[in-house]
């Protein structure tokens, strides 16, 4: 494969002109303006249009561009340097028929003037001097070495940090809430977790030898909690005790698994730090705390379950108009009746809720065989799904998205909150305006009375300051349950008449029987869609 190119020739009679080579086996045909710009660099006068004619014919052709002896010139060449200096290309451009070539040397000392000194290709430019030549023709001269980019380092964890498991449902329709592996159990010296160092790459160099450094990598490091010990050469985590590990915004702990057959007279009230598990069940009326996670075999009857993780409940809950779930994580029970449930930062996933107040950070999932959420209030920040919503006897429902319960509560905390500080600082402005005026008058205060004044000006600007971190918060507040209002409520049964739909600040009054349907809030209103 040869690229076209061309060559200074005597052209007879008594003139001189250029040869042009058309390219051979799938080289590149010459172009116009390289020809013109080697002609300005020789400086030898030309006719553009006469030159683009001989060339456009594609054929091996002289054209005449004077009179006279053909001009002496050397072979030169041009030289291009990559922004990035990693890469030099040369074009030789040939000899004049009178012409001298250049040599492997001269031109090596030209790229070393010019300051390329590294990554210089012997064996490409030797294939030009050491032939007839390979003209017109992109040859690298040089090559820089690419710096080899490093990684950086990283955290393998040896436990599931996925705590979003949903239950398995079944083929049936059941759920299967026994095997849901939300635990890690751990044992003694087990390593949780271990630093993958990171690499940090290697230099690079261009064509001048310059260093070129590869990106800088990031370092990790393991936090951790109690119960957790590193390693001596402090790239791992290992166990001090028999318990259960889970990951908390990056951190790692263990807690210890408080486990007991049954929630009763034999037991009390339990207040554990770790996670707890029950074999059986939980009696009436009685409290069980954990910092971690609740898992519960049997069932809970008018009980109150608080967990910083997660509660699981197999068989189920009924609250018997008292009883309470409240978790920091994801609430699964089989079925929730006659209970006020909350999880806070998680999912609710269950069978069926009868007559509840339910609420979650996340969502609502109601599936299985029966999929039914009847009477009570259900509350989600995303979405609910259920098979049915509502009942024929007309059950009064209401299901509410859009808006985090925790984050309402604050929203409407704070309001009652700032609407107490602006009072008080309504009723101490007058008493210092007062002051002010008649010390201008010149009245005299007792000690006690000057005393009681400093502490109304510290309490108002102390007021001032709390109400404009409020104004702060509540704005905060605003903001992020206008974003949840894009949430939604699917029914992929049926919803009945009497049953209240709640996405943000809009709400409708189900008023017909409607199957497998969706509802969304579209310009301010509630819409029901088809699924």
């Amino acid at each position: 494969m040869t690229n076209g190119y061309f060559q200074l020739i005597n052209v007879p009679p008594g003139g001189f002109g250029l040869k042009f080579y058309p390219p051979k086996d799938g080289g590149e045909p010459l172009q116009l303006a390289e020809v013109l710009e080697w002609l300005e660099f020789v400086k030898i006068p030309y006719n553009a249009k006469l030159i683009k004619q001989f060339l456009d014919s594609g054929r091996e052709i002289a054209c005449q561009l004077g009179k006279g002896e053909c001009p002496a010139v050397r072979e030169n060449y041009k030289l291009t340097v990559t922004p990035d200096s990693m890469q030099a290309v040369v074009r030789f451009y040939p000899a004049s028929e009178r012409g001298e070539r250049m040599n492997y040397n001269e031109f090596i000392n030209d790229l070393k003037y010019k300051n390329i000194v590294s990554g210089i290709q012997p064996e490409m430019i030797q294939a030009h001097f050491q032939g007839a030549g390979i003209y017109c023709t992109d040859i690298l001269a040089a090559q820089g070495k690419e710096p080899r980019q490093g990684t950086d380092a990283r955290i393998q964890y040896f436990f599931n940090t996925d705590m979003r498991v949903q239950p398995t449902l079944r083929e049936d329709g059941s759920v299967d809430y026994f095997h849901l592996n939300m635990i890690n159990p751990c044992h003694v010296g087990d390593v949780l977790a271990k630093i993958i160092p990171e690499d940090p790459g290697e230099e690079g160099v261009n064509i001048f030898g310059a260093r070129v450094k590869p990106r800088e990598v990031k370092r990790a490091s393991l936090k951790f909690g109690h119960h957790v010990e590193l390693t001596p050469d402090k790239l791992a985590i290992k166990s001090q005790v028999e318990g259960h590990v889970m990951l908390v915004e990056d951190k790692v702990f263990v807690s210890d698994v408080y486990e007991v057959e049954n929630v009763d007279i034999s037991t009390g009230n339990i207040d554990f730090s770790g996670s707890v598990q029950i074999n059986g069940n939980v009696a009436s009326n009685y409290v069980v705390r954990s910092g971690g996670n609740v898992i519960i075999n049997g069932v809970v009857e008018g009980a109150h379950i608080y967990a910083q993780g997660n509660i699981v409940i197999a068989r189920g809950m009924n609250g018997m108009g008292k009883g309470t779930l409240d978790a920091g994580g994801n609430v699964i029970a089989k079925f929730i009746e006659s209970a006020t449930v909350s999880a806070e930062n998680g999912y609710v996933n269950t069978e069926s809720i009868m007559h509840s107040d339910v609420s979650s950070g996340d969502e609502i999932v109601v599936n299985g065989k029966k999929g039914l959420i009847t009477g009570g209030r259900i509350q989600a920040a995303h979405k609910v799904t259920a098979k049915t919503l509502g009942a024929e006897m007309g059950a009064h429902t209401v299901v509410e998205v859009g808006v985090n319960p925790r984050l309402k509560k604050e929203f409407v905390d704070l309001q009652k909150e700032m609407a107490e500080v602006t009072k008080a600082i309504r009723n101490a402005q007058p008493i210092l305006a007062n002051f002010t005026e008649k010390r201008a008058k010149g009245a005299n205060f007792t000690q006690e009375q000057m005393k009681y004044i400093r502490s109304v000006a510290a309490e108002l600007e102390e007021n001032k300051n709390r109400l404009i971190e409020m104004n702060t918060r509540l704005t905060d507040l605003q903001q992020q349950m206008d974003d949840q209002r894009k949430a939604s409520v699917e029914v992929t049964g049926e919803v009945f008449p009497g049953t209240t739909i709640v996405i943000g600040d809009s709400s409708m009054v189900v008023q017909s029987n409607i199957k497998f349907c969706k509802f969304e809030r579209v310009s301010g209103e509630v819409k029901m869609v088809p699924l």
